[in-house]
């Protein structure tokens, strides 16, 4: 390994979605909740695919942070629809490690990587919302241990995704030379995205991971936390970076505030703006607790809603998302509402700009 410079490489800059796990973002209090389905999941997908987007995620959880009478889509069997019925956009299914067991989470990922023709990535989350780890009865260890399983538990789905024999004896898994088969047929293994700000999340995504993808804030308070990881020892090839948010955009920045206060107006209503209980959430978990330093932010969408400022006219947010790429940031992985018209009016009208101003 050797140190790399402190300033990230310059990369394209690619645009992506949330797919709806928990069903729409808002939901009006008058309408019937129409859940969380797969045909969801489906039309937002295949519409971002029409319209230039490059990839999207599928956040995992087993029961609805909002409450298990929630529904939620299962994430890795919604991948594996997506993979077959798109072309070209890249499918990122989320991931908590004490889920599913390596050897057999690997096995998955090939069988999805096979399906989509190499489009597929995992985003490797090691889990803040303690009811679904905890009520099932799989446990939910300290912060730091859940890293340590995490690291352990990704290095080695990706020696059996890159065709390896494995023979490994760590502190959570042994395997003796075992390998997979069919092996990734168009390149060498699926991409892996992960997040977690904490030390120990940093240095996971330094040792494993291809992008380390941050929760929406400001650029000026996300550039340190990128020059620090860029300038860590690495191996292979230097690390990516992406991060997330809410965006809405129209022809003025009047007209974007005045069409987020309608919609936030509708999920104060409906009671659905962070209503998760404190005692829920990891309170080390740095990816969700960060919130709390950016009072004129609010939670609307998914990861990060509009705290990194993607909301107002085509020219403001165009311009808003070369300041990220400026600092480091290639991947945006954004959420919309209403969700296929407005990341539809974001391909047409913002991606060209960024372009131009990024070219």
């Amino acid at each position: 390994m050797s140190k790399t410079d402190s300033t990230p490489a310059t990369q394209p800059v690619r645009f992506g979605i949330w797919a709806p796990h928990r069903g729409h973002w808002v939901q009006d209090p008058g309408q019937e909740n129409a859940g969380a389905p797969f045909s969801l999941a489906r039309d937002v997908v295949l519409s971002a695919e029409r319209c230039g987007f490059d990839t999207a995620l599928i956040a995992q959880h087993t029961i609805n942070p909002q409450g298990q009478d929630a529904e939620v889509l299962d994430a890795w069997t919604a991948a594996a629809g997506l993979a077959a019925l798109t072309e070209r956009i890249e499918i990122i299914a989320a991931i908590k490690p004490r889920l599913v067991h390596p050897a057999v989470l690997a096995k998955m990922a090939l069988g999805i990587e096979d399906i989509s023709n190499g489009r597929f990535a995992i985003n490797l989350v090691s889990a803040w919302y303690r009811p679904e780890l905890e009520l099932s009865g799989i446990g939910f260890p300290p912060h730091d241990a859940r890293y340590a399983y995490s690291a352990e538990w990704i290095q080695v789905v990706r020696e059996l995704t890159e065709g390896r024999s494995v023979t490994h004896a760590g502190e959570a898994f042994t395997l003796e030379d075992f390998s997979l088969r069919p092996a990734a047929r168009t390149r060498g293994r699926p991409y892996i995205y992960s997040g977690g700000e904490s030390e120990p999340g940093r240095q996971l995504a330094v040792e494993h991971a291809d992008c380390w993808l941050v929760n929406g804030r400001p650029p000026q308070d996300l550039e340190p936390m990128i020059k620090d990881v860029a300038s860590r020892p690495r191996a292979g090839a230097p690390i990516t970076f992406g991060t997330t948010g809410y965006s809405l955009v129209r022809e003025t920045e009047a007209q974007a505030q005045e069409e987020l206060a309608y919609w936030l107006a509708v999920q104060d209503g409906a009671n659905d703006t962070a209503r998760r209980r404190g005692d829920h959430i990891d309170p080390e978990a740095k990816t969700i607790h960060y919130v709390k330093q950016y009072k004129e932010g609010r939670m609307i969408g998914a990861n990060g809603g509009t705290i990194p400022g993607f909301v107002g006219s085509y020219d403001q947010v165009a311009e808003r998302v070369a300041q990220f790429h400026a600092i480091g940031i290639n991947t945006f992985l954004l959420s919309f509402f209403p969700m296929i018209s407005e990341q539809e009016r974001f391909a047409a009208e913002v991606m060209p700009r960024v372009r131009a101003l990024t070219r």
